[in-house]
């Protein structure tokens, strides 16, 4: 909120103490719950999923920006994963060092080798942005990074806005609560997969959710809702069911329990530990063989790696991807950070000599998704002084840190105390993308998503227990 406001109701007590009960009630009301961690396979115990107190201030210039770039980050994904030059090329030395990344890499050749089943191709995305203050006070938006599987909080962010909006107006700031935009990315994400589902062409298809153990489930079922109201049946299936019931007919085409698929869309399987048995790197294999669509496809997924936004970042690699669209590539590049190869030769000696020099200038990121996994500090000098020399440095790539503007809110987590944080925001905007053959049939922005955290906490999302769900509040 505007800094005027700030001061008066934060450090009105007794009316945050108020506002912390009704902000609880009304996520229960509005549906933004999660199951327990001590239950997270069964709903029968709820509770509200982990969110600010008031929405926090967000530069509108700062915020459309990231709305107006999104289609051209879909499309940059996009042609990407449809460049097998360029995925070789950009990932041969991580592969020789990232075990998990390989293994998707081997099924990736594999599939070149043998041909795509599937003209058409789904994305759905979403690109993590904090706001760099700069010297002058005013904000730089500067990339974290792109999710291109399994990107969430699509469907527990649409139902966010409504929480604020109240909480603002028993805290007897109407106006402000009229500010708070709505947002609704699990319509979007949904009209993605209808599409997808739309032109593969069979009615008695179903979209499947390939999961796993997951608390934030109705994360997953609102989008599942969505595609209910078009009448679209979807199912949750995990890897090992898949591998008891899954097969391809002589077609190619996608059965699991007799069920013919249409789309699978992965919510799991960023990870190496989602794959606990060869079974689930077998059952990846065969639904990308499959004619169902993907999302992402084994190419889709490739492209999100760290390793290709750090080559992204090189002087003339935008252009070759936009070779008549110059705006484009100047949108996209104004949002990159500084990102600096790991790579054997003098331009990685270079980045290991300047990170520890000054590791606090730095975060070291390895080839990983979901949270948690960033390296910050002296512990980027311990780990560099390990593999400096070794091509295991290579499993990394070295990024600036990026320094936004603390604000202080309250963070709401069932059995916390309720105190007041300094914390630090980070803006996502899903994307929604489909092609078939050489047509884009749709590129949208679907939506955003506000994540706030202590500042005590260098790295984690929502997913992760750090983060907490917010609202922009534009400024």
């Amino acid at each position: 909120m505007a800094q005027g406001i700030l001061e008066e109701v934060l450090m009105n007590t007794a009316l945050v103490e108020d506002l912390a009960e009704v902000a609880k009630d009304e996520a229960l009301l509005q549906g933004v719950v999660m199951r327990t961690r001590e239950t997270p396979n069964s709903s029968e115990l709820v509770t509200y999923t982990p969110l600010t107190l008031f929405p926090t201030s967000v530069p509108k210039a700062v915020f459309l920006q990231a709305l107006a770039v999104q289609t051209h980050y879909n499309t940059l994904v996009d042609r990407i994963s449809q460049d097998s030059d360029f995925l070789k090329e950009a990932l041969a030395s991580t592969i020789e060092v990232d075990d998990f990344t390989a293994r998707l890499f081997r099924i990736y050749q594999q599939i070149l080798k043998e041909g795509r089943s599937q003209s058409i191709v789904l994305g759905l995305n979403r690109s993590d942005y904090m706001l760099d203050q700069r010297d002058d006070g005013t904000s730089s938006l500067k990339q974290i990074e792109i999710n291109t599987i399994a990107a969430c909080f699509g469907g527990l962010s649409s139902r966010t806005p409504d929480v604020h909006r109240h909480v603002l107006k028993v805290a007897g700031r109407l106006e402000e609560s009229q500010h708070i935009l709505d947002n609704n990315p699990a319509a979007g994400l949904a009209q993605g997969i209808a599409k997808a589902w739309e032109l593969y062409g069979s009615e008695r298809a179903v979209i499947v959710f390939l999961v796993e153990e997951n608390p934030e489930i109705f994360d997953h079922r609102y989008v599942e809702k969505e595609l209910w109201k078009r009448n679209i049946r979807s199912i949750r299936r995990r890897f090992d069911d898949v591998s008891r019931t899954g097969s391809l007919d002589q077609d190619k085409r996608l059965f699991i329990d007799g069920l013919e698929v249409a789309v699978v869309y992965f919510r799991t399987g960023f990870m190496p530990q989602n794959y606990t048995t060869e079974q689930s790197w077998d059952v990846r294999l065969m639904m990308e063989c499959s004619r169902a669509v993907k999302c992402p496809d084994i190419s889709t997924h490739l492209a999100g790696t760290k390793k290709v936004q750090q080559v992204l970042a090189r002087p003339g690699v935008l252009e070759k991807f936009f070779p008549d669209q110059p705006q484009a590539v100047e949108l996209i590049r104004a949002t990159f950070a500084g990102l600096y190869t790991l790579d054997m030769g003098p331009e990685g000696d270079k980045t290991v000599a300047m990170a520890l020099a000054e590791p606090d200038r730095f975060v070291l990121k390895p080839q990983r998704e979901g949270g948690g996994n960033n390296i910050y500090g002296s512990e980027i000098c311990q780990v560099l002084e390990a593999v400096k020399d070794s091509t295991e440095r290579t499993a990394y790539i070295l990024m600036d840190k990026i320094h936004p503007a603390p604000v202080h809110n309250y963070l709401l987590r069932r059995d916390a105390p309720l105190k007041m944080s300094t914390c630090l925001s980070e803006l996502g905007v899903f994307g929604a993308y489909v092609r078939r053959g050489e047509d884009m049939v749709m590129n949208e922005c679907v939506g955003h998503l506000l994540r706030t955290k202590s500042s005590e906490h260098s790295d984690g999302g929502v997913a992760a227990g750090v983060a907490v769900l917010d609202n922009p509040l534009l400024i």
